[in-house]
Formats: structure tokens, sequence, C-alpha cells
């Protein structure tokens, strides 16, 4: 549950007030279905989220969230607010006032063109640091990413020239960051049984080994690269404003040469990682095969990353059929090698791998949104000396 708050801009960015504070069920910050719904409902607002500005706890979920929005139409009784809105480099466009209007223009024109119609339901689901979302009818998906994010949408146009199906088909999209995305038919796979991920590591496997022969071009198109040298310079640089105040934090990283060196002797080629492989980024049901979700993370680098992820959640004995079963299909691959070997060395580097994601996000996004992320920074250093 949360305790939302929205400030109320108009179309010119003037600041109109704020909404007296509502609640709403679903706890997680990013999703604003329901903050949308409440402020029509409870006030006859129709608004627009834009972007949190604060929050009365140092990260999600739950609490008292505070959002700007930006009215459309008439506006209701408000309570004055003190809040004057500055601009900042690091926002994203759908966060400014006009900007997700704008991205929504841009859907139904391209939608036109294809000879999509025009939707009659437009919903905001979400809009964060990450990413900004619309369900656009039943079929289609308007999704914005920021310019740190947008080599997801290389990623997915690969994809579906090689493995359609495995991802949200990539209907159009612009220099913008502005993806127009194909339904995906089933549930997201939060919590998915143990028997259910062997076949979202089947379906990534064999995405994985196509990948394997087409590392150049990625790379080429903006996919970050994590092969070599570049994981450990990078863990490093995350590492290095914590090893005072994490205990063994130095230790950790101080081995991480002989460990990355370990860990390609075990013969795993490098590939495409998707870089949160988690069941809840996975589509699938008993009737439809899976198909895997937001690529944003994805990167160059060792296909065991994205196994300890998929294994989050489960028993240890689950997860080492998990393990055992992803490790059968890359010794077809590469028959010489170790795929158990590599999977246990980088068991403490993957929450090292995790805080250098996580402090990319913080660096590239203004500050009233670091508590979607700042905690996890030490949260996974701390995490990794547990497990190293």
């Amino acid at each position: 549950m949360r305790t939302v708050t929205l400030v109320l801009v108009d179309g010119s960015g003037a600041v109109l007030g704020a909404l007296p504070p509502f609640t709403v069920e679903v706890p997680y910050w990013p999703e604003v279905w329901d903050v949308v719904a409440g402020a029509r409902e409870r006030f006859g607002a129709d608004v627009t989220v834009l972007r949190l500005l604060h929050a009365d706890r140092p990260h999600p979920p739950g609490g008292a969230v505070t959002y700007l929005a930006q009215l459309d139409g008439a506006a209701p009784a408000l309570e004055p607010v003190a809040f004057e809105p500055a601009p900042h480099p690091r926002r994203a466009p759908y966060a400014e006032v006009g900007g997700p209007a704008a991205s929504i223009r841009w859907a139904l024109e391209v939608m036109r063109g294809l000879g999509l119609g025009t939707p009659e339901n437009i919903v905001q689901r979400k809009t964060w640091n990450l990413s900004a979302l619309w369900r656009l009818d039943e079929l289609h998906w308007l999704k914005h990413l920021p310019p740190f994010m947008r080599a997801e949408t290389e990623v997915l146009a690969w994809l579906g020239a090689v493995a359609p199906g495995a991802a949200p088909r990539l209907l159009a999209s612009d220099d913008f960051g502005r993806q127009l995305l194909s339904h995906l038919p089933g549930e997201d796979g939060f919590g998915a049984p143990s028997e259910a991920r062997f076949a979202m590591a089947d379906l990534l496997h064999g995405v994985q080994r196509r990948a394997s022969d087409d590392l150049t071009q990625l790379a080429g198109r903006g996919v970050h690269d994590r092969r070599g040298p570049r994981l450990r310079e990078e863990i490093v640089a995350a590492a290095v404003p914590w090893l005072a105040e994490i205990f063994g934090l130095d230790a950790l990283v101080g081995g991480l040469a002989p460990r990355l060196a370990a860990v390609a002797e075990c013969g795993l080629p490098d590939t495409l990682v998707h870089g949160d492989f988690h069941p809840g980024n996975v589509r699938f049901s008993t009737s439809v095969p899976p198909a895997v979700l937001d690529w944003g993370d994805a990167f160059l680098g060792n296909p065991a990353f994205d196994i300890l992820a998929l294994c989050e959640g489960l028993e240890p004995e689950p997860a080492a059929a998990l393990v055992e079963h992803w490790a059968a299909l890359w010794r077809r691959v590469a028959p010489r090698s170790e795929p158990e070997r590599a999977v246990e060395l980088l068991r403490p580097v993957a929450p090292l791998l995790d805080a250098v994601i996580y402090a990319g996000f913080v660096h590239n996004i203004e500050p009233s949104e670091w508590p979607y992320h700042a905690e996890d920074v030490p949260a996974c250093l701390r995490r990794a000396v547990a497990l190293g």
C-alpha cells in the first residue's frame, strides 16, 4: 500500500496545487495505473504522472510518496503546495511536462501508419527513471526509455530477426527511446515454480547460442560489453567508495582478477546476457511458450550470470537441479567446459555486478529519484561479501 500525494501542473508547467493524499493498494512506486485511476475516481481529476518528487522512506516499496503529475482538464479543489519546478539535465523526456503526450502522439501516428488503427483505451501503467509504459488497448504497448537504456531497442531488433517470439515484437522505434511493442500472452512469472524455470533456461540458452555468433554486431549496436577485463574494472569503480565501510569488501575485490581468470578457464563462451533474468521478466502460461521481457540491462559476457538470477528464490535442491540442466545444455556446445564451476565462482560476483548496475542508474538519474536505487548499491556489495 502507498499513500500518494499528487502535485499538479498544467500544460505550461505552472504549479496548480496538490490533491489531498489518498491510498492505493499496489505498493510499488513505478506502478501508476492505480494512482491515475484513484485521482479520477476520488477527485474527478484526469492526470498523467510525470515523476517521483520525494518519499518518506529511503527505498521502495510502500510509504508516503509524492509525484508530479500533469492535469488535463478542469482543476478540482487543490491544497497549496511549496514546490518550484526546475530543469535537470538527467531528467527523462517522458518525465517532463508534455513528454507523455508527445510519446502517445508518436505511438498513434505509428499505429495508423502500420494499419493498426487507433486504440480506444490508453492506460498509463508505469513511470520511473528506467522507463515509462502505456497499454494501448489489448494488443500493444508503448514503452519510452531514458537515454542510458536505449540499447534495449537494438537487442529487441536483433531478437526479432534471429529469434522471433523470444521477446516482445518491436513494431517500431525512434531515436528518442520510444518503442511500439506487441503484447505477449501469458503472465509474468514472478514466483514461478522450479519446473517452469527449465523452459525459461531452454529459451535463453537457444538465444545465447545464436548470440555468440553476433557479438561484434551487438557490440557495434551499443550493447554494453563486459568481456575480458571490463567487468573487473566496472566492479572496482563501483566498490571503491564503500571499501572503508563494508568489512571484507576489499578482500573480495582484491581477489577478483584470479577469480575471473578461473571463470575464463571454465570454457563457457561469451554471449548476450539478459542481466536481470528472474522469472518475473518472463511471460508464460501452460498454453504459451515463454518469452523474455525487459532487456535494458543486457550486456556481452558470461551466461552463468543469468542462471544465477533464474535460481533466485528456489530452495537449494531445485536450484541445483536447474543449474545441472542448464550446464548440460552448455556442455553440448562446449564439451570440455565446466559450467557448474563457473556458476560457483561467479556466485559472489553476481551481486557485485548488480551493484555496478544500480550505481549506473543512480549516476544517470536526477537526485529526487535516487531512492529507487541508492540503497541497493551497498546492499548488493554486502551480499557479495557474505557469499564470497
